[in-house]
C-alpha cells in the first residue's frame, strides 16, 4: 500500500506562481526526490531545455511526501504577451523521462500538446476572488474561470495577467466530515510528518487522527479554562466560550500534517486516486450529515482537473485572510491574549501559518521568504520522524514575529498585495473592540509605496470601502461587547486605522488611479469613489468579488441590500454619522440584478480589465452557473 512506486511521482501541480521574462516559478508536491527538466517552447523562437538540479529546492514533508519550488533564472528573456508552451520532464524509477503530457493529461486544453503561460507586458487585465470552501453548496468558480481560458486559448493577449487569490484559499477552521477524512487517508498514504500536541488532551498527531473525538466532535478535545491549560475562556456573563469562534469548527483542522494534506486535496485531482477513504465511526445524525457532505465533494473533487489546469495556466498570487488560519484571526487584542497564551491553540495557529509559508506565501516572493522556509526544511528534516516540540515552537514563535507577508509586483500598474492580519492596530480604548486591520506603521508603508505610483492594483483581502449598513450593524454589536458575533472586521472598525487610511486617500501627493481587489464578504459589488472637494484628488475604484465557492444567504441579503439603500441614500442625514462623510462613493448596479440591486450574490471569479492608466474599462463576475454578470459604469468614463 506504502511502497513509493505505487505512487504517481507528483500528486499536486504544477502551479505557476511569480512569472516575469527572466524567471519563473512554480510549485508542486512529489512523492519522492525528483530529477526534473523544464522545456520551455515560445512560439516565434527555438525551444529552451533547462535542468532543475540547481533551479529547485525540496521540503521533505513527509516520508513520501517533498514540496518543490522551482525558481528558474533565465539566461535568455521570453517574449510578452505570446503563448508560451512549457513541459516538466520527470526522470522515473527506470531511468526513463516522461513528459507532463503523459503524467497530467487534465493539464493540457484539448488540442493542445503542452500547458501553457503568458507573461503579461502590462498588467491589463486580472482575474481575482476569494472564499473557496469545498463543502459549500455551489458550483466552483475555479471551474468556471478554467472554461473561460478554455475559450481564449487562441487570444494569448485575453488572458489575464494573474490569478489573485484574495484570502480562504482554504478553510482550516470548516471542514466536512468528508474532507477531513480525506485528509487523514492521505496522511496516511503519504506518510506526512507526526507531532507532539503540547497543552491537548491527546499527547500527539496519531493519538489525534484515532480519537473517537475525531470527528464532528473536535471542541470536546480542547482542555478547559480551569486547568490553565485551556482553549477557552469566559465571555458573555460567565459562559465558557472557545477562543476558537467559528460556529463551524467540529473539524478544525489541528496538525500541521492535516493542513498540508488539505492544500494538496483542494488543488489537484491526483490525491483522490491514491485514496480510498470509508465513513469513520459516526452515531445515526453525523452519519446523515456526513452522507450529505458527501455528494456536495464528490462535486467538487469532479472539478478538481479543470481548477488544476487553470492554475498551471494562469500565475497566481496569494495573500491569506482568518479561514486560511481560522475564524476571526486577531480581531481583537482579548482574542489574541487568549489564542496565543495557550500552547495548543498557539500551535494550531502556527501550524496553519508553516503550512502557509510553503503552500502559498513561498512562491509570491522567494526571495524574502527563503530564510523562513530554510528554518521550517532544518525542524522537518527528511520528514520520517515526529517534529521535535521545541523547534517546532521556536519556527511558529518566528513565523508569528515575521512581518513581510505583505509584498509588491512592479509592472503598468503595480500591484501592492496587502498583509491585513498580522500587522493590527490594536484597539486602545478597549481590548474586546476590533483592531484595525493594518497599523499605522504598515500604513505608513502602503502609502510610500503609493506616492510613487499613478497607478497601482491594491489587494486588501476586505473590503476598504464595503456596505454601510453591514458595517453599522458590527459597529452596533461592538457597542455591545459581541464583535465576534458578527465578525465586526472592517477598514472603518477602527477608529486610527480608517482616518489614517483616508487622510493617505485625501494626501496631495497620491492624486494617482487606484483600483482595490477585495473579497471575503461572500458577495460582489463595485464602488466608483471621488475625493470631495479636494483638486487632484485620487480616483478610486472598490471591486469585491467573494466567493469563488461560497455565498452569503440569500433573503438577508437581499433585505440589507435593499435597507442599505434606503437608509444611506445620498440625501440621507445618516450619511453625515459615517467616517467616508468626505469621499463620493458612487454604486455600480450589476447588469443582471432587479431594479436598484447593488450587491451580487452568486459563486465565481471576477475579471477587471484596466487601460494603460489604470482605469476599469471593464468590470464583471463570472458566476458559477456560466453566465457573466456585468458592472456598468454609471457616467461617462473619466479622462
Amino acid at each position: 500500500m506504502n511502497r513509493t512506486d505505487t505512487l504517481p511521482d507528483i500528486v499536486a501541480g504544477p502551479l505557476l506562481r511569480r512569472i516575469s521574462t527572466t524567471r519563473l516559478v512554480l510549485w508542486l508536491v512529489a512523492t519522492r526526490p525528483l530529477n526534473m527538466t523544464l522545456v520551455l517552447r515560445p512560439g516565434h523562437a527555438d525551444s529552451q531545455s533547462i535542468g532543475l538540479a540547481h533551479h529547485q529546492q525540496c521540503i521533505a514533508i513527509g516520508q513520501r511526501a517533498f514540496i518543490y519550488l522551482i525558481d528558474c533564472e533565465l539566461e535568455s528573456a521570453l517574449p510578452c504577451d505570446e503563448r508560451i508552451e512549457y513541459d516538466l520532464q520527470v526522470e522515473t524509477l527506470q531511468g526513463e523521462w516522461r513528459s507532463l503530457p503523459e503524467w497530467a493529461p487534465w493539464l493540457c486544453y484539448d488540442g493542445a500538446t503542452y500547458p501553457a503561460f503568458v507573461i503579461a507586458s502590462r498588467h491589463h487585465r486580472l482575474m481575482h476572488g476569494s472564499c473557496r470552501k469545498p463543502h459549500h453548496d455551489s458550483a466552483d468558480g475555479l471551474v468556471r474561470a478554467d472554461s473561460w481560458l478554455a475559450e481564449q486559448q487562441s487570444a494569448p493577449t485575453e488572458w489575464p495577467a494573474w490569478l489573485l487569490m484574495t484570502g480562504d484559499q482554504v478553510y482550516a477552521d470548516d471542514v466536512a466530515g468528508p474532507m477531513l477524512r480525506a485528509v487523514h487517508a492521505l496522511i496516511e498514504r503519504l506518510g506526512l510528518v507526526d507531532e507532539w500536541l503540547e497543552g491537548a488532551t491527546v499527547d500527539d498527531s496519531q493519538a489525534l487522527y484515532r480519537s473517537p473525538y475525531s470527528y464532528y466532535r473536535r471542541a470536546e478535545l480542547l482542555p478547559d479554562v480551569t486547568s490553565n491549560t485551556a482553549l477557552r475562556e469566559r465571555f458573555f456573563g460567565g459562559v465558557k466560550k472557545p477562543v476558537f469562534t467559528s460556529a463551524n469548527a467540529h473539524n478544525h483542522l489541528m496538525t500541521l500534517a492535516e493542513m498540508l494534506a488539505m492544500y494538496c486535496l483542494v488543488w489537484s485531482p491526483t490525491p483522490w486516486q491514491v485514496i480510498a477513504p470509508t465513513p469513520p465511526d459516526l452515531d445515526d445524525k453525523d452519519a446523515e450529515l456526513y452522507r450529505q457532505e458527501q455528494a456536495v465533494i464528490d462535486d467538487f473533487v469532479a472539478g478538481l482537473p479543470q481548477c488544476a489546469r487553470l492554475m498551471a495556466h494562469l500565475p497566481s498570487l496569494m495573500i491569506f485572510d482568518d479561514h486560511d488560519v481560522t475564524d476571526d484571526w486577531n480581531l481583537t487584542a482579548d482574542w489574541e491574549r487568549a489564542a496565543y497564551g495557550n500552547p495548543f491553540s498557539k500551535r494550531i495557529i502556527g501550524n496553519a501559518l508553516v503550512a502557509y509559508l510553503l503552500c502559498q506565501a513561498w512562491g509570491n516572493d522567494p526571495d524574502k521568504l527563503n530564510p523562513l522556509v530554510h528554518h521550517a526544511s532544518t525542524l522537518l528534516g527528511d520528514g520520517d520522524q515526529s517534529l521535535a516540540c521545541a523547534e517546532q515552537d521556536g519556527l511558529i514563535e518566528r513565523l508569528l514575529r515575521f512581518q513581510g507577508w505583505e509584498f509588491q509586483v512592479p509592472g503598468t500598474p503595480t500591484l501592492i498585495v496587502l498583509d491585513t492580519r498580522t500587522r493590527r492596530w490594536r484597539s486602545e480604548r478597549s481590548p474586546h473592540r476590533p483592531s484595525g486591520l493594518m497599523d499605522w506603521e504598515a500604513l505608513m508603508e502602503m502609502q510610500q509605496a503609493l506616492m510613487g505610483a499613478k497607478s497601482a492594483v491594491i489587494v486588501s483581502p476586505a473590503p476598504m470601502f464595503g456596505v454601510k449598513l453591514i458595517e453599522g450593524i458590527q459597529k452596533l454589536f461592538t457597542l455591545a461587547g459581541k464583535p465576534l458575533v458578527v465578525d465586526a472586521e472592517n477598514w472603518m472598525a477602527h477608529r486610527g486605522a480608517a482616518n489614517t487610511l483616508l487622510q493617505i486617500w485625501r494626501h496631495s501627493k497620491t492624486p494617482g488611479n487606484y483600483v482595490i481587489l477585495s473579497g471575503d464578504v461572500h458577495y460582489s459589488f463595485v464602488y466608483d469613489i471621488v475625493v470631495r472637494h479636494q483638486r487632484r484628488a485620487p480616483y478610486l475604484w472598490q471591486i469585491t468579488s467573494s466567493g469563488i465557492k461560497n455565498t452569503f444567504p440569500k433573503d438577508l441579503l437581499n433585505t440589507f441590500d435593499r435597507l442599505n439603500r434606503w437608509l444611506y441614500a445620498p440625501w440621507s442625514p445618516l450619511n453625515w454619522f459615517t467616517k467616508r462623510r468626505k469621499l463620493s462613493v458612487h454604486p455600480r448596479d450589476p447588469d443582471r440584478a432587479s431594479a436598484g440591486e447593488r450587491l451580487w450574490n452568486g459563486s465565481g471569479i471576477g475579471l477587471v480589465t484596466l487601460d494603460e492608466k489604470g482605469h476599469p474599462i471593464d468590470i464583471r463576475q463570472l458566476d458559477a452557473d456560466g453566465s457573466e454578470v456585468v458592472f456598468p459604469a454609471r457616467n461617462k468614463p473619466l479622462t
